[in-house]
């Protein structure tokens, strides 16, 4: 039977945790391969509070496997779009744990990229090098633990082990097929990498999408108090999706893993530890936003199709945060999706922005000719988000230093910035003056 372990955090500190985790898998030392490094994949898109894996838990397992015999201990992440990895470490905190642990801290968007085909595409994306080399190549000789939240995702349904492995792909090559083909690339990015233990984060679980405004925090961030664990990706993610509400099958790309046979979906073939503890704290959660938008944004969706997991969610996520957290202080329409009401389209008075391939290639045209190029906005592809960001920001009226004030604080951001961009980041990064809006 498979393993799968739950710990209750609330009880101990998170050392003790973290050990009696482990040591039902025989320990950290038992796991250790022959080079005896470590490779810890957090999960650390952005430093919004409650949106990245808890650097103390990190350190935790740091100081386990350094105590049982690892050599090296790295802790590596590519953080999402409009952002870049170095400064989300900085205002997490993860580079202090690091610097205090002996830890080392890797900003995958500052690693060389290697093609990687996939099972079911027909072209290549690019992966970090290092994980190529280390988790490829030489994957008998390196230990891979993967560590996310228990969150839900307004694209992806859940972000639990199977999609924090998206942060194993350089940013570029994150927007081709972030549509409904999004499940199948998670997928097969996991039958191409699998992580040698998936330590899932549950001391809250995030509810209503990956990335809630501040504001909302009452209603989205939801007490859990206990760590999820096993060798397994795929039957952890499955007892971690359960525990918030979802079956595998209410899941596409663990639908699709199950499907592909690559590991246990079945909870009657698992061994849980601590089935009693996931049953009391098992929740119901959703991972629909809120959808509470500024009433002076018009926004337009195509009724043939409009993804939820690329053009539709993508900025409808950003404008959420931006907006009940910063502020919007103009009025503006955001046209989406392939098949938007021509009549809907004709009446638009104000700037916009025009998202997605499908919509650019119906309505940017015309909406150019009747506006002027100065009113209309475009993010090509399907999850261009560092170009909807900057957009957004340009007709909010707010820019990047008002979102990293809260974070490393602009000053320090940007010598970061010169910094990742000296050691060849190849981040995406939100534009520092948003674009001059016409309004």
């Amino acid at each position: 039977m498979t393993k799968i372990k739950a710990v209750d955090t609330r009880a101990r500190g998170m050392d003790a945790a973290v050990a009696e985790m482990f040591a039902a898998f025989g320990g950290a030392g038992a796991l250790l391969k022959s080079s005896r490094d470590v490779f810890i994949k957090v999960n650390a898109i952005d430093f919004k509070p409650n949106v990245f894996t808890d650097p103390e838990l990190v350190g935790a397992v740091v100081r386990l496997f350094k105590a049982d015999g690892a050599r090296a201990v790295y802790v590596i992440e590519n953080c999402t779009q409009g952002n870049f990895t170095r400064l989300v470490f900085e205002a997490t905190g993860m580079t202090k744990m690091c610097a205090r642990e002996g830890a080392v801290p890797v900003f995958l968007d500052e690693t060389a990229a290697a093609p990687v085909s996939l099972p079911n595409f027909d072209y290549t994306i690019d992966l970090s090098e290092l994980v190529v080399e280390k988790f490829i190549r030489r994957r008998g000789e390196n230990l891979y633990i993967n560590i996310p939240m228990l969150k839900t995702h307004s694209m992806s349904q859940v972000t639990l082990g199977v999609k924090n492995q998206f942060g194993l792909v350089h940013q570029n090559s994150r927007i081709r097929d972030h549509n409904w083909l999004l499940h199948r690339k998670l997928a097969d990015i996991y039958l191409t990498v699998k992580p040698d233990f998936t330590l899932i984060d549950g001391r809250v679980a995030v509810n209503r999408g990956h990335y809630t405004a501040e504001r909302f925090a009452s209603e989205c961030i939801v007490p859990v108090g206990l760590l999820l664990g096993g060798t397994d990706t795929l039957a952890v993610d499955v007892v971690g999706a359960r525990l918030m509400g979802y079956e595998a099958d209410d899941v596409e790309h663990l639908r699709l893993l199950k499907e592909d046979g690559a590991g246990c979906w079945n909870i009657a073939e698992m061994d849980i530890e601590g089935a009693e503890l996931l049953e009391r704290r098992r929740m119901s959660l959703s991972h629909q936003l809120l959808d509470r938008f500024p009433p002076g944004v018009n926004i337009i969706r195509g009724a043939e199709r409009c993804c939820e997991e690329g053009c539709r969610r993508n900025p409808e996520t950003a404008l959420e945060v931006f907006a009940n957290d910063i502020g919007c202080f103009h009025d503006f329409a955001i046209v989406m999706g392939k098949g938007t009401d021509a009549g809907e389209v004709s009446r638009i008075d104000t700037p916009v922005l025009v998202v997605g391939d499908c919509a650019i290639e119906e309505r940017a045209g015309e909406l150019r000719a009747r506006l002027g190029r100065g009113k209309v906005f475009t993010s090509p592809g399907c999850n261009n988000l560092a170009a909807t960001c900057s957009a957004l920001m340009g007709l909010m009226g707010i820019n990047a230093m008002m979102v990293t004030r809260k974070g490393a604080g602009p000053v320090k951001s940007l010598a970061l910035l010169a910094e990742s961009k000296l050691r060849g980041s190849k981040a995406r990064v939100t534009r520092i003056v948003p674009p001059r809006v016409k309004h």
